[in-house]
């Protein structure tokens, strides 16, 4: 199955594993997209490789990063409209709230704004507790139209 194949699956289906397993640094990390309770969800397992700082037990944030906007994308891809080329980012800007320790990470993704050609999206990422978030984060990304 191509990546274009892998998307209209994931879009008609919910299940976008087939896509996360033809993105190589997805799998490096341990990013998944996992539905829950009817919501799309990044899912980053814990593992020694994402510690950035090993004195203060902390993930890397780069690594948050990525799996903030890998969750954006996935949600872009998501929704109901004829979009089932990879977005292009255009732009993401992170906020580092608290540390994130060595346990796994989730993030969540909300559209703020989405037009024709460009969608804005709020993307927050927790550990244990979703009220308490350890990266927010606004991407912006262009839309592909189908071809």
């Amino acid at each position: 199955m191509n990546l274009r194949e892998a998307i209209v699956h994931g879009k008609a289906t919910g299940d976008f594993s087939a896509c996360v397993a033809q993105i190589a640094y997805l799998q490096f990390m341990g990013i998944s997209m996992e539905v829950v309770a009817g919501e799309l969800l990044g899912h980053m397992a814990y593992s020694e490789r994402i510690v950035g700082n090993a004195r203060a037990d902390a993930l890397h944030g780069g690594t948050l990063g990525a799996l903030m906007e890998a969750t954006a994308v996935f949600t872009v891809l998501a929704q109901e409209a004829p979009v089932i080329k990879v977005p292009k980012t255009i732009g993401i800007t992170v906020d580092y709230l608290r540390s994130a320790g060595r346990r796994d990470t989730w993030a969540r993704a909300l559209f703020t704004r989405q037009g024709r050609r460009v969608a804005s999206v709020r993307i927050l990422c927790w550990q244990q507790d979703r009220d308490k978030p350890v990266a927010a984060a606004n991407a912006h990304f262009l839309l592909s139209p189908m071809s």
